[in-house]
């Protein structure tokens, strides 16, 4: 098993103040090439588990950047300690109501720190209250940054109750004077009056600029809004796709299903060469993302559909050349697996966020008659538990009554995951 990309001798940063208490970052203060093998040896272990050879992960591709990688944060108002002062941060790790500072983290940009500080004391000064879980009082609940890495645009959107007594004007003022590296190219104001421990968008009020940030990866332009879907690291991303890119053979005039599409990236990037592509994607806000950055890309060969892979396959006409899918962390359910599978495209090319569920479609995708070589492993989120895999899936050419066969076990393993209570398909995450 390879390591690639690894800088022997890059310097690291000092360990994050709040290690080990926001629960972000597993691996801060481990060796960079520590946490590589580790990484590979959980994902080896998880292939051994399901059967499978381990061998078949032949390498790990480090990182393009260890630090200051993350495009995006949700920061929560609250207190370290029960009657404690307002503070501004990241949930403590496995506490419901504590708040951790953490205005030193090293895997997001210098930026986000500045603004974090700027606005915890922006709101101390006005003597606001933070949101109270238990007695649901309280103004001020999170602060959401966004960042273009490529374009260095700044997205700002504080999230609080419907108290009018905030200063909107002032705070919008506040933000635009902090020295930044990047750009603040909107301001926004989320009202959310639900008790839920969530950020429930109920109204958004736009304080300055725009309500959308943008980001080019592999030379496409996309807009970001305030609450969809992006990739949490750029380059990293951008990196894999491009390495997935390069393994579908043929693609031009060809019809490809992009299952699991998200907001559209590789399916748009598949769109320069490809005849047709089609994305499906479960969360409809990501499918008005694709649409919007479809047309701003100038793309008429692609088209997305919002719904469940499971249900949505049948009733599209178009049949596929070549399938990609990029499922969420839980895999792709058995049940949409086998019809994927029944498809019999000569190769399918799978991106996954949790190799542990990868190595269990590919148990089953073996039973089709497909078969990979490889499996190639990607550390897109450096000092946290994370691990991204892909590989290229074959059809191996078995004879029908094979086929048949297997498609009668692979069914059987989906209704056994029915029985065993297996969530379908969610959101995407990091």
């Amino acid at each position: 098993m390879k390591i690639i990309g690894l800088e022997k001798d890059a310097a690291g940063l000092p360990v994050c103040p709040c290690s080990g208490v926001c629960g972000g970052c597993s691996y801060q203060g481990v060796p960079y090439e520590d946490q590589l093998k580790n990484k590979a040896g959980e994902a080896m272990r998880a292939f051994s588990d399901c059967g499978l050879d381990p061998a078949l992960i032949s390498s790990i591709n480090a990182a393009p950047e260890r630090y200051h990688y993350r495009n995006r944060m949700d920061y929560t108002f609250g207190n370290e300690y029960k009657d404690g002062p307002t503070i501004l941060g990241l949930h403590r790790k496995k506490s419901f109501m504590s708040v951790t500072d953490c205005s030193r983290c090293n895997i997001v940009h210098p930026d986000f720190n500045k603004i974090l500080l700027s606005t915890l004391s922006f709101c101390l000064s006005k003597g606001y209250s933070h949101y109270n879980k238990k007695t649901h009082s309280g103004l001020l609940r999170n602060l959401i940054l966004r960042r273009g890495v490529r374009t260095g645009e700044l997205l700002v959107n504080i999230v609080t109750c419907s108290d009018p007594g905030f200063d909107e004007e002032g705070f919008a003022k506040h933000i635009l004077s902090i020295p930044l590296e990047g750009r603040v190219c909107g301001i926004l104001r989320t009202i959310n009056d639900n008790i839920a421990d969530a950020v429930i968008p109920e109204e958004l009020r736009l304080l300055y600029g725009r309500d959308s940030y943008e980001e080019i990866v592999l030379g496409l332009r996309f807009t970001v809004s305030a609450f969809s879907f992006f990739q949490t690291n750029v380059a990293a991303a951008e990196r894999l796709y491009s390495d997935a890119l390069s393994m579908i053979p043929g693609i031009e005039g060809k019809t490809v299903y992009d299952l699991y599409c998200g907001t559209g990236t590789i399916s748009q990037a598949m769109a320069l060469k490809a005849g047709k592509v089609i994305g499906v994607e479960i969360v409809e806000d990501a499918v008005r993302a694709a649409e919007e950055n479809a047309a701003l890309n100038k793309l008429d060969n692609c088209s997305f559909i919002a719904g469940d892979v499971l249900n949505v396959l049948d009733g599209i006409r178009e049949k596929p050349n070549i399938i990609v899918m990029d499922p969420p962390r839980s895999g792709v359910h058995p049940k949409a697996l086998s019809k994927i599978l029944s498809y019999g495209v000569p190769e399918i090319l799978y991106i996954s966020c949790n190799p542990k569920t990868m190595a269990e479609n590919l148990r089953a995708a073996r039973l089709s008659g497909y078969s990979t070589d490889e499996v190639s492993l990607y550390d897109n989120f450096p000092f946290t538990k994370h691990t991204e895999a892909l590989c290229l899936l074959k059809k191996t050419g078995a004879a029908d009554d094979a086929r048949a066969d297997s498609q009668t076990k692979v069914a059987g393993y989906a209704d056994a995951a029915d029985k065993s209570g297996e969530a379908g398909e969610d959101e995407h995450g990091i």
